[in-house]
């Protein structure tokens, strides 16, 4: 797992961080991650999703609840609750209708990542079967927050690397 943290660690945005290690691993061919969305999902964006978001109880805030797979291999299961008002309407648009991974939706905005607890092991919000589990938020240029994520790290990660 300290191969796998590595990565992790070294990128801003877990999709591109998933993509190299899908190809480093040979997980599948092309390496390419997709966010297989559960539209059905909800997240209530609770006081404490605001605050780390910095937004008001009035503030719109959209959950988006995914899959993110390399081939047929799920390598993560994200919560992500985003600002709207802080993309674009495309980049909104496009987090709607496609599987594209909010990190590559988004990457246009230079966001950095400020990782705000890591646990080996799961979460709450984590299903069963979580080995790494991390939360933080993404912030751009300014400082402002545009999304707060729970990523729940799935044993594929592992066994890809043995």
């Amino acid at each position: 797992m300290p191969r796998f943290e590595r990565v992790l660690a070294a990128n801003d945005s877990a999709t591109v961080a998933l993509g190299q290690w899908c190809a480093a691993q040979g997980i599948a061919q092309p390496p390419t991650i997709r966010a297989l969305a559960d539209r059905m999902a909800q997240g209530l964006a609770t006081p404490e999703v605001r605050r780390d978001l910095g937004v008001s109880s009035d503030a719109q805030v959209v959950y988006r609840n995914v899959r993110l797979v390399c081939g047929d291999t799920v390598l993560s299961v994200a919560h992500n609750w985003y600002v709207p008002a802080r993309l674009t309407a495309d980049m909104n648009r496009t987090l709607e209708t496609t599987d594209i991974p909010f990190g590559k939706v988004v990457a246009p905005l230079g966001f950095r990542r400020e990782r705000l607890a890591a646990v080996r092991g799961r979460m709450a919000e984590c299903p069963q079967g979580t080995v790494l589990s991390h939360r933080a938020v993404l912030r751009v240029a300014d400082g402002s927050a545009i999304s707060l994520v729970v990523e729940c790290y799935t044993a594929a990660n592992i066994k890809a690397a043995g």
